[in-house]
This record gives structure tokens, sequence and C-alpha cells, in this order.
């Protein structure tokens, strides 16, 4: 089985449709062994830790930063900073940042160092109260400020809770409470930034993503008039488990055909079970967890009738609308502009373009939908209070997410929503796509 797995990955890596104009032709690695990628992960945490961390905390003035959470109540940042083996943290754990001026100094407050990145601070046995050894660390060290994660805007800088939030202030008493602030820049800038290192990976990644979702937008997984969209739902899902990955969303799959009602996003049925006929145009959202590292990609195809060689001209066009809105948005990123400014410019462009635009582009990385400004959202393209003005960093990926919808000829002027998502890289001056974009339909089944 093993061998046919990776007889599988290797098939699935190789794969490059023509529908994926890719724009770099890089020899692609096989995905590795869980043992391999947790040794890789590790390497990725400990240079993180020794550049992220230090130049966000300069940044922003902050002297220590503190992060606080029990076991299966990670906080988010938290999570992201332990080692790969590490499924959760142990018991109460307590890291600390500190600043000293020459290097920024890691410590644990835990029964057990983590790995090799936080040495352990605390012996329980010669001082059983984890709380006051944390004060007793904090005191020695007399921080000018003391940051801690929360956050009424960004879910994922609010990892503190409140019960550990009261115990915290309660150990180190009301002088250096009134130390503590809140910053959002840290756990963000923190979530939000890519290293050279991931990046490299992070192409092999995504043209596995592709590959699999072209595969299955294909006569190797869908016979029209037999195979229904629920079952191409679960071939996605039995297809990451054959090669050892996780999702981190559940993937759908919708059809579009001539005479149904334009498809709506707020009533999208991700199990509608319908049966996939020669007309149809296919729409799949597919989502893939590997190495820490997620993607978020949306293709569509077409199901030929008998005779046919291509999609309708009309189809066509309206996939190179969706494209047009992409280009839009993209030529609009610049660092330290806000996610609602981009937004607005996107949008004015793509009218005066003449087309329909609907951007709800989010940043990618650690998580699906992850930290960092929000451009846009389906059912609010007036932009969104303080998560949409925060503004755009170097050294980001984002997930191109949106939608154009034209009015097909062939289909008496139906209005088709033509749906994209592709996730891309930003590094401060300029935007690429980590493994292309999807510029034509894919066509099922595919053509000799």
């Amino acid at each position: 089985m093993k061998k046919v797995v990776s007889s599988l990955l290797a098939a699935v890596v190789a794969s490059a449709s023509p529908a994926i104009a890719q724009q770099n032709e890089l020899p692609t690695p096989g995905m590795v062994s869980l043992q391999q990628r947790a040794k890789i992960q590790d390497q990725w945490l400990k240079e993180r830790l020794d550049t992220v961390v230090p130049a966000l905390m300069r940044e922003n003035g902050v002297e220590m930063w503190v992060l606080i959470a029990r076991e299966y109540n990670e906080d988010p940042v938290l999570e992201t900073m332990l080692p790969a083996t590490w499924m959760s943290a142990r018991r109460r754990m307590v890291l600390i940042f500190f600043d000293n001026g020459e290097n920024v100094e890691r410590l644990a407050v835990a029964r057990y160092p983590v790995g090799d990145v936080f040495p352990s601070a605390w012996d329980p046995d010669t001082q059983p109260d984890q709380w006051a050894r944390v004060e007793e660390i904090i005191r020695e060290r007399n921080p000018k400020n003391i940051a801690v994660n929360i956050s009424d805007h960004f879910p994922l800088a609010d990892g503190l809770s409140v019960s550990q939030d009261r115990q915290f202030r309660a150990a180190i008493g009301p002088e250096l409470s009134k130390r503590i602030v809140s910053h959002d820049a840290l756990a963000v800038g923190w979530l939000e930034t890519r290293i050279p290192a991931e990046m490299n990976t992070y192409q092999t990644i995504m043209r596995v993503a592709h590959s699999i979702v072209e595969e299955g937008l294909s006569e190797a997984v869908i016979t029209p008039g037999v195979t229904t969209t629920s079952q191409v739902v679960w071939w996605y899902r039995e297809r990451l488990a054959e090669l050892d990955v996780e999702p981190w969303c559940q993937p759908s799959v919708s059809v579009q055909r001539n005479a149904m009602e334009t498809f709506a996003i707020d009533s999208m049925v991700l199990e509608n079970g319908q049966t996939i006929m020669p007309g149809d145009l296919l729409h799949v959202d597919f989502c893939m967890d590997y190495m820490g590292l997620k993607t978020d990609t949306q293709q569509m195809a077409y199901v030929l009738k008998p005779g046919e060689t291509a999609a309708p001209k009309g189809l066509r066009k309206g996939l190179s609308d969706a494209n047009g809105v992409q280009d839009a948005l993209t030529s609009e990123f610049k660092t330290g502009v806000s996610g609602n400014n981009i937004l607005f410019a996107a949008r004015k462009k793509a009218i005066r373009r003449g087309l329909n635009p609907t951007i709800y582009t989010h940043p990618i990385g650690y998580h699906g939908h992850g930290a960092g400004p929000t451009i846009g959202s389906w059912e609010q393209q007036n932009g969104t209070p303080v998560r949409g003005d925060y503004k755009m960093r170097p050294d980001t990926a984002y997930s191109i997410e949106l939608n154009a919808i034209s009015k097909v000829p062939e289909w008496d002027n139906q209005e088709v929503r033509f749906m994209l998502e592709v996730d891309g890289y930003f590094d401060g001056e300029d935007f690429r796509y980590i493994d292309g974009r999807q510029t034509e339909l894919h066509l099922i089944p595919r053509l000799p």
C-alpha cells in the first residue's frame, strides 16, 4: 500500500494541467514522510523564533511577551510555537519572551522544556507554585511593558482566557499588572509572516493541491449522468486520507447549468447530491494542511456534451472575467495599505473594466482564514471595520478568493457566477501566485 501511495504522490506532483499557467518550472520534490515533515517543521520553528519574534517585538516597542495556555485550550499563537511532535500544550504552559537589549530570551515556565526552543525555567520540586515562579521571572527582568494576547477584534490574537488572565494578574500584583498591554500586531505579525524556507516548500504543497483538485475534476472520478457532487466531495476526503494529509475544511462541489437560478453563496449546500450531467459547469472548493501550512483552492470545470470539443464561449469569457478581477485586486497590493483600501481600489478598477466583482480575499498560512488584513467578505463589499483597516505587510501569503458574475449568451443570457480561489505571496514589492492560477476551464473528459 505504501508503494501505491508513493506512486500516487509522484504522479500527483509530476502532473501539471495546461489549464494552470505555471510561473516556475522548478523541479518539485515529492512529499516526505511524517518523520521528515516534523524535522523540517522544527527547523522552521527555530528560525522563526530567532528572527520573526525579535523583529516584531522591537518594531512594536515591546520588552516582554507572555503567552499562557492550558492543555487542549491552547492560545492559537502558542499552538504554532510548539514542536511538531507536540500535539498540545502540557498542563499549564507559560512562554515568556524578554528583550534584554542584546537578544530575545525565551523561557518556558512549564513542567517540561518545550523541545529545544524554550528551556524550562521552573523546577516544581523546589518551587511548587508555578504562578510564583512567573512573578519571580518578571520581577527579576523588570520589563517596561508586558504584552499579552487579548484582542477585541482579531480572534487569532485573543488567546488568553479569562481565568488565566485573572490568575496572571493576581500573581504578578497590581504594580506589574499596570504594565500589561495588548498588542494585536505581535500575534497577527507572527502568524502572517512567512520565512523563505516555508515559501520554498509552499510551492510543492500548492502543486500537490492543484493536482488533486484537477484529478477530482476529471473522467478519472466523474462519470456524467452517474456521479453525484457528494461522491466527488468524499473522493477528495478519501484521497487526502490516502496521502496522510489533513483537510482543514470540508470540500464542496457545486453545479451551475442552463436554466438554473444563479448560484448563491449564502444558500450553498455542501452535500446537495446533484447528479453531474453533460453541459454542467462544476465548481470545487478544496483545502488541505501540509506541514502546518494551509491551502485554499477553488477551480471550475465544464462537462462536455456529446460532440463538443470546448466549453461554450460565454463560459470561457466568464472565467476570463474572474481572472480580470484577480488582476484588478493583486495590482493594488502595496505595503502599508489597508485591506479596506485595497478592496475599494480593486472593485473600482474592476467595475471600470465592465466586470461585476465580489471580493472576499483573506490571508493564509498557519490558518486557512489566516491572520492579517481582511480584504472584503462575500456579504460585505463596503469594507470591514478594524480587521479591514489592518495594513498589508511584506512576506505574507493570501488566498485570492473572489468571483465575477457574467451573462452567458449560450444559456439565454443567464447570469453565472465564476468563482476562483488561488494562493499567492506578497514580498513587499510584488505579488506572485505560488503555483500559477487557473486560466482555462478544465474539461470533462479531457481531450486527447
